[in-house]
């Protein structure tokens, strides 16, 4: 199992994702005569989990069932335990997009926190490109390290406990492009820009507060980055459902009618025909404000 790489068995060693209902999921560490108890019961590790298959659908001791997926970044976005807050898929897909991330990338990240937006770009870079992500919190960075090796996707990722804006990431010259995530980003783009290569490269920032965004775009202007640009991306989910809606009845055609006709229509039941359909309905409550993407783009050299 690996998290750039696919598995078709379940194995010891593993971190499988246990599926319970859309909004219940939760990721377990797979070993030979461990137990992970559900709702639903007793899931055994040796019987029911290693050498199945991912996907497959799990009796539990209750009898009730879930099914055990193979992780991927997006899962683990929503399973992972939290040590900071985290970026969601919405704001990830964006990043990696505007980053131009592709395999072979070289990408300095500071902070990691919990791991989230890494792991989606250890998948984007792998199987050649490299991560280089600095956590200034001793703790956070040590778990960092151990669950890139738990899932590993550690030769793919360099961690560093250290202070981005005093000691920058640690390398010069070789990253395509940098994710910075810190409360104070513009003191540490001078060392992004110092990190990038020659041939130039992006460069994306992540700040709540648009006091931050502020004054990070006027040190990226101060250090010569152009193409400066800010977004913030709300994510906006339509709920597709069957409605019932009554059909007009505009009643018989009085032209073509006799009195007879008129008669009888006059004493015919109401017509209640229907037709049901299926269309989308707007939230009725929207996730807000997450946060603002900045992104600039250092020029060639």
């Amino acid at each position: 199992m690996s998290f750039v790489e696919y598995s078709d068995f379940i194995q010891d060693g593993d971190v499988a994702i246990v599926y319970l209902g859309h909004d219940s999921m939760m990721p377990v560490k797979v070993q030979k005569g461990a137990q992970t108890q559900t709702r639903y019961g007793v899931i055994r590790h040796s019987t029911d989990l290693i050498g199945q298959r991912y996907g497959s659908k799990v009796t539990c001791s209750k009898g009730g069932w879930v099914h055990v997926l193979h992780p991927t970044p997006e899962l683990w976005t929503v399973t992972l335990p939290h040590r900071t807050q985290i970026l969601y898929t919405t704001d990830i897909a964006t990043i990696t997009m505007m980053l131009e991330l592709k395999p072979g990338s070289v990408v300095c990240e500071s902070g990691t926190g919990s791991g989230s937006l890494s792991h989606a770009i250890l998948r984007t870079i792998a199987p050649t490109g490299h991560l280089h992500t600095v956590e200034f919190h001793q703790q956070r960075a040590e778990k960092a390290a151990e669950e890139f090796k738990e899932h590993r996707v550690d030769h793919l990722v360099t961690v560093r406990n250290q202070d981005v804006c005093k000691d920058g990431f640690g390398v010069t010259g070789v990253a395509d492009a940098v994710f910075l995530d810190i409360p104070s980003p513009w003191e540490a783009v001078r060392h992004a820009k110092a990190a990038m290569k020659k041939q130039g490269g992006r460069v994306c920032s992540f700040s709540p507060c648009i006091e931050q965004v502020q004054r990070t775009c006027e040190a990226l202007a101060d250090q010569g980055f152009e193409e400066i640009s800010t977004v913030e991306v709300l994510l906006r989910v339509h709920d597709v459902r069957n409605v019932s809606l009554p059909l007009p009845d505009f009643g018989p055609d009085p032209s073509s009618q006799t009195e007879s006709d008129a008669a009888a229509a006059e004493k015919a039941p109401p017509n209640h025909a229907s037709v049901t359909i299926k269309t989308t309905t707007p939230p009725r409550e929207i996730p807000g404000h997450t946060g603002y993407l900045t992104f600039a783009t250092k020029p060639r050299t």
